[in-house]
């Protein structure tokens, strides 16, 4: 017969009702990984290399607004400078993008955890993604007032790629304050420069 917690009731297949015993021992462990995950031997080997490429973790923004976390993010140089990312297609922040043409990409620094949690739909939200913090507004879409910098980009195309949609950008304002230090995204975690 299974365990339950102290006090909880259990009903047999006869209809009876019964009170389960918990084991009172010391040590009980919460997972410290999902344990619904598959095993690191039945993943896929694309992910797992995937996951071993640090990468930025960024807050795309768009008018509307409408925001999301995107850890795949590349900026090509060149005149004009030119800005690739892989974002989900169901998202409401590509809704948003395909509507106004327009969004901001804004790389987060370590003090951003939990913003980067709450735009990845990890982190509780009340009253809305950007009901907490400070944000300035610009024509491409609202940024952290914190940020280190960020780019106002204007839509110039998209295509299917992989499981995700590849975005493709021209940066047409570029928006710099002190140097920050990178949050970044490393086999699952978040992780800061040593």
């Amino acid at each position: 017969m299974p365990h339950r917690a102290s006090g909880s009731r259990g009903r047999e297949p006869d209809g009876r009702v019964t009170m389960f015993h918990v084991n009172h021992e010391p040590g009980a462990r919460i997972h410290h990984t999902d344990p619904f995950a598959a095993p690191a031997d039945q993943r896929s080997p694309v992910r797992r290399l995937r996951g071993r490429l640090a990468a930025p973790v960024t807050l795309w923004t768009a008018p509307g607004p409408a925001g999301l976390t995107v850890s795949s993010t590349l900026v090509a140089e060149g005149e004009p400078g030119r800005l690739l990312g892989l974002v989900d297609a169901e998202s409401e922040l590509w809704a948003a993008v395909e509507e106004t043409g327009r969004f901001a990409v804004t790389p987060l620094g370590p003090s951003h955890r939990q913003l980067a949690d709450r735009f990845a739909g990890l982190f509780p939200s009340p009253g809305g993604l950007f009901a907490t913090g400070t944000w300035l507004d610009t024509p491409y879409g609202p940024v952290p007032g914190d940020a280190g910098g960020w780019a106002g980009c204007r839509l110039d195309g998209s295509r299917e790629y992989g499981w995700g949609l590849l975005v493709e950008a021209t940066i047409e304002r570029v928006e710099l304050a002190d140097d920050a230090e990178p949050l970044l995204h490393h086999r699952g975690r978040y992780r800061e420069l040593a």
